[in-house]
């Protein structure tokens, strides 16, 4: 199983952030922008898989704002059968715990996203996985966002927390030991997703 990693939106480049909006000034308490964040969640899920020996491929490592369609098609020219795209992000708009997305159909996105979510739910127990945009009774939301569209693979994309939440902004989102729980939740999944839905073995055991 090869695991392509899609961290969202653009970063900071001589101190201009990339992409307009996705971003939280708390004033004194600190700032967040969604483009450093996400990719050091990618980062760091790349440094375990990377010691678990398990394949990978940052599908946009650039630090500018590399479009959907880009993402895509370097996405795809991978094969279907044997990868999983995951696009990270963090939330904002007012609300609390994280969300879990597939694309609008049944697919085996929907199997995975089940297992991202419980995974979740170990690691962050006491806040809520968001699941009122779904009615099936699925730990996904499904919503035809374009990188889950139109990719040939599974693929999820993971909304972690609120940034402006205040509280979630200090306890899990600007600190080390919050995102590191948001990595070894990623790593836990890949590593149930690759022996249950591909059916493969890990290759090393493992405990974050």
């Amino acid at each position: 199983m090869i695991v392509l990693l899609d961290n969202g939106h653009g970063g900071l480049i001589n101190g201009e952030y990339q992409t307009p909006g996705k971003r939280k000034d708390w004033d004194d308490k600190g700032i967040i922008y969604e483009g450093e964040f996400n990719p050091a969640i990618v980062n760091g899920i790349i440094e375990q898989l990377t010691f678990l020996k398990i394949p990978y491929v940052n599908i946009a490592p650039e630090y500018w704002d590399v479009s959907l369609k880009t993402r895509v098609n370097r996405a795809n020219k991978y094969p279907a059968g044997k990868s999983l795209y995951i696009s990270v992000h963090s939330n904002a708009g007012g609300g609390t715990g994280s969300e879990i997305f597939t694309s609008v159909k049944p697919t085996k996105s929907d199997a995975i996203a089940t297992i991202f979510g419980e995974e979740y739910q170990k690691e962050f127990p006491d806040i809520k996985l968001r699941t009122d945009f779904d009615s099936d009774g699925d730990l996904d939301n499904e919503v035809n966002f374009y990188v889950l569209k139109h990719t040939k693979m599974p693929a999820i994309l993971t909304e972690n927390f609120f940034m402006d939440n205040e509280e979630e902004f200090k306890t899990i989102l600007n600190v080390r030991e919050g995102r590191k729980r948001i990595i070894d939740y990623h790593v836990q999944a890949i590593l149930r997703t690759r022996i249950e839905i591909f059916k493969e073995t890990s290759p090393l055991n493992f405990t974050p």
